[in-house]
This record gives structure tokens, sequence and C-alpha cells, in this order.
């Protein structure tokens, strides 16, 4: 374990489990604000789901399900790499801290490759909403509302994970052997922040691939 005598802290902070509990608190307001905005995503894709059930279903039989589930394999994968840099933050193990991490941006950029596979067959096929959407369908008026909906929150989605790739490579670059002592909680509220990416995509993967495939 990391000997806390060697943590820096923060001179706002009367000690170290003050300087814990506080980098946690402020990570977890900053999730639910995350969780109230794609929870309005989920609600209206839910909400407009039941009311064109048809085009919604027809719509997500042209999403690709075997590249969804690679790129859920992958997300987990990730969730795994990310829970080990954390242990190791926390071992005090540096070069442990910059493999994992390392693991991580390559598992995210393998699901942003496979994502931009996906898009490219979207263009491809004529299904991003805009003046040349061209659906090929019995309910193709209402299926462009699916599309919107896919692309705002996978986009969305994306981004998050892109930004989390931008912290990681800060993170594991002030890890590095040589450098200065580093907090362990940087990296945990890292780790927090990436595992409720990975969880919004488990409910991005069935709500948009898998529902109603059964019918």
């Amino acid at each position: 374990m990391a000997d806390p005598s060697t943590i820096p802290l923060a001179h706002h902070f009367e000690d170290q489990e003050q300087q814990h509990e506080t980098t946690a608190i402020g990570m977890w307001a900053f999730l639910l604000s995350e969780v109230m905005f794609f929870g309005g995503l989920f609600t209206a894709y839910l909400v407009y789901r039941n009311r064109y059930p048809e085009a919604f279903l027809e719509a997500s039989g042209k999403l690709d399900v075997t590249l969804g589930t690679l790129n859920t394999a992958v997300l987990i994968g990730s969730s795994l790499t990310m829970a080990l840099a954390v242990r190791a933050a926390h071992m005090g193990s540096r070069g442990g801290v910059v493999r994992w991490l390392l693991a991580t941006i390559i598992a995210a950029g393998i699901f942003l490759g496979v994502k931009a596979v996906e898009y490219s067959h979207k263009f491809h096929d004529g299904l991003v909403p805009g003046a040349n959407y061209a659906f090929k369908g019995t309910a193709s008026a209402d299926t462009e509302l699916f599309f919107a909906l896919y692309f705002g929150a996978t986009g969305m989605h994306a981004l998050h994970m892109v930004i989390g790739v931008g912290l990681m490579a800060v993170v594991a670059w002030r890890w590095r052997p040589n450098n200065v002592v580093q907090h362990p909680d940087g990296v945990e509220v890292l780790g927090l922040y990436w595992h409720f990416v990975d969880l919004v995509w488990i409910f991005l993967f069935p709500l948009l691939y898998l529902l109603g495939r059964h019918v």
C-alpha cells in the first residue's frame, strides 16, 4: 500500500480523509448531473418508441448487432483495466497505473474505431437525419426520429469517451516513473467517471440494438 505520509495534502484540507471524501463527493455530484442528462435522452427514446413502435423496430434492424456486441465486450474489458489502474494507484505502483491506464486508452480507441465504422455505414446508407435521409422501408416517415436519437445518444457517449481518454493520458503522464508523487484519489475519481461511461453504454446497447429483436 502507498505510504500516506508520502501523499501530498492540499493546503485547504485538514487531513487525508477529508481530502479523499471531498474529492469523491465532488465526482459523485458531477456524475449525478450526467445521470440527469442521459436520463433525459433515455426518457425521450422510450416515449417516442412507445409512440412509433413499428418505425423504431424497423429502424433498429438497420443497426449492426455484431459491432455493438463487440463494443460492449471491449467496454467491459476497459472497466476491468481501469479497476486495476485504481488498485495499482492505492498500492503505490506507478508503473502499474501507467500500464493499466494505457490499456484502457487502447480499449477506448478500439471502441471509438468500431463506432466510426458504424457511423460510416450509416452515412453510406443515407441513414443520417437531414436533407439526404433516405430510409428504405415501410415506416420511413418516422424512422428518422430513431436515428436522430441514435446519433444524439451515441455521439454524446463517444464525446464522453474522448474526454475520458484525454484525462487518462494526463493522469498516466503524471504517474510516470521519476515524476513527483501523485495522490491516488485522482485515479480513483477517474475510475468512477469511466465506469459511469461504461454503464451508459450498457443501457444504450439493449435500448438501441436489442429491444424488440424477438418480435
